[in-house]
């Protein structure tokens, strides 16, 4: 049956899936395919599937937050998607963190919503270790600057609190916060599917939330570098696995 947000059904979903969550970059992803068709658009939700190097590989947009990237993600399993790399921008939590600078989550802060819908807090929000190594090891082969560790995922910019916040996650070692990290990590391990997040860092650390975020919406040059390093990493972490297991 045709799923009822993204619009899309079995057979329509390659195993390979780059969520984003943005609408406008998963065309942006398409560009950096050979080729690609637009399967479906529905509410915050596109979906493209096109080919790389050989590769069949779809790109959705989860929109905004953890509600949203579970529905999405939730139906692209249906659909049989069995791998997922996140495509994301996030807010640098630590000061040598610069714009346009790459994380790769190693692990996230449950301090969303939705995940806790799903199961206790205590239950850990990880990513899978096999489809991250292979995430890490094509990022040094593409000599591109990272860094690695835990993030944070949330449900709110604009909260009373944001300075203290970011303080009290500072001195705990977190490297960015976004909204959706956790809730993929969570529905992944329980829907017994491979995910990886890798941000792209758009506000650095004590920098006003709105005017990082409305200079990487103005295509900011470092920001946008970032955003064509994190797109073509995951397509070629997707292509090596690809040729492995074929």
């Amino acid at each position: 049956m045709i799923q009822p947000h993204i619009l899309c059904e079995p057979g329509e979903i390659s195993e390979y899936v780059i969520l984003v969550g943005d609408p406008g970059r998963v065309l942006r992803v398409g560009q950096a395919l050979d080729s690609y068709d637009e399967i479906a658009y529905n509410r915050e939700f596109r979906s493209i599937k096109g080919q790389y190097k050989g590769v069949t590989i779809t790109i959705t947009s989860t929109g905004i937050g953890g509600p949203s990237a579970a529905i999405a993600l939730e139906e692209l399993i249906t659909c049989g998607g069995k791998y997922f790399i996140r495509v994301g921008s996030g807010g640098a939590v630590q000061s040598n963190i610069k714009l346009g600078e790459l994380v790769i989550s190693s692990g996230a802060v449950r301090e969303d919503g939705a995940s806790n819908m799903y199961i206790d807090k205590s239950y850990p929000a990880v990513p899978d270790l096999i489809l991250t190594n292979k995430v890490i090891s094509t990022c040094q082969e593409l000599k591109y600057e990272y860094h690695l560790g835990l993030v944070r995922s949330h449900d709110s910019f604009y909260i009373d609190e944001e300075d203290d916040v970011m303080e009290y996650w500072n001195k705990r070692n977190i490297l960015s916060s976004d909204m959706e990290t956790s809730t993929i990590f969570v529905l992944g391990q329980l829907r017994d599917v491979k995910v990886a997040s890798i941000l792209n860092t758009v506000v650095e650390y004590k920098e006003n939330t709105k005017v990082g975020i409305g200079n990487y919406v103005g295509e900011s040059l470092g920001t946008v570098e970032g955003e064509k390093r994190e797109i073509y990493l995951a397509l070629e972490t997707y292509y090596k696995i690809y040729n492995e297991v074929k």
